[in-house]
């Protein structure tokens, strides 16, 4: 009986160790969270303010008065407007192209068997560390004896195809049962449909994480637009950015703004698909 009961408040004190333990850690994650977000604050409260009042001391996180003009004004200083578009449409065609042709071939190197696939599959990822400036300026010169300099379709070509993309779809695509495939075919589907009716409708985890990454990263793109987008009308929103800041380097109010509105569609894509973002990490993950 008292052996019992000895166990019984050993268990007892286990588990409120565990809570303590667990307490303290949503603590320090709750402290860290916070204070990776006062940059982020700070620039929200900048942009609602006068630029005077942006570097008083002490600092006032909540302006006295909410200066909502400086965003239509910002509209003014440089084609904003024109900026979004282009990077809109830069980002929206890649992230199409990129899910598309990374899930096709991932679906060959996942559950098709053909002659040197591996060796294949191990080549195109190597690309990977392979650094951009490497291959900058072949690059350059191939977009340019297309024709593609200073327009948007150059930005397209160069990332419709990601080997990031590929590597991803595959681990998750593997953890597929092949026996699926298998079944579809014996019931008359061809690659085709088992790619459209099996495969895609079970890997929208991988699909939607595939998503956030291309579309952040080509939405955030400054390097390559600097590059092949020379003429105002076709420059991209970092670049635009770059270009307000320097004619209004002493407005950091209008700055702020600016960069708060660049950071909007980024974050609506991301809320919109989080839900499938840890889940896609996880699972795309499992099989090596």
């Amino acid at each position: 009986m008292e052996k019992t009961i000895r166990q019984r408040e050993i268990r007892k004190d286990n588990k409120t160790a565990q809570a303590i333990v667990r307490a303290l850690i949503y603590i320090i994650l709750t402290a860290l969270a916070a204070f990776t977000l006062i940059p982020f604050v700070w620039m929200i409260s900048s942009s609602l303010k006068l630029d005077r009042e942006v570097f008083s001391y002490p600092m006032k996180w909540i302006p006295e008065t909410f200066r909502w003009e400086n965003y239509s004004l910002i509209w003014q200083k440089v084609p904003l407007l024109t900026y979004f578009k282009n990077t809109a449409f830069i980002a929206i065609v890649v992230t199409f192209l990129q899910t598309l042709t990374s899930s096709f071939a991932a679906y060959a190197f996942a559950k098709l068997n053909f002659r040197g696939r591996d060796t294949l599959f191990v080549c195109y990822i190597a690309t990977i560390a392979v650094p951009w400036q490497a291959y900058m300026l072949p690059q350059f010169i191939m977009m340019r004896s297309m024709g593609l300099y200073d327009t948007l379709w150059a930005m397209v070509v160069l990332q419709a195809f990601s080997a990031f993309g590929v590597f991803l779809m595959r681990q998750f695509y593997r953890g597929i049962p092949t026996e699926l495939c298998e079944a579809a075919r014996i019931d008359g589907l061809n690659e085709y449909g088992i790619w459209a009716r099996i495969m895609l409708p079970l890997s929208k985890a991988a699909i939607a994480t595939l998503v956030i990454f291309t579309f952040v990263n080509t939405w955030n793109d400054y390097m390559g637009p600097m590059i092949y987008l020379t003429r105002d009308v076709n420059k991209t929103v970092q670049v635009g950015l770059r270009r307000f800041i320097q004619e209004n380097s002493s407005d950091y109010h209008l700055i702020m703004a600016a960069s708060l509105c660049s950071l909007l569609p980024v974050s609506i894509v991301f809320l919109c698909l989080q839900k499938y973002f840890i889940e896609g990490i996880a699972t795309s993950g499992i099989k090596g």
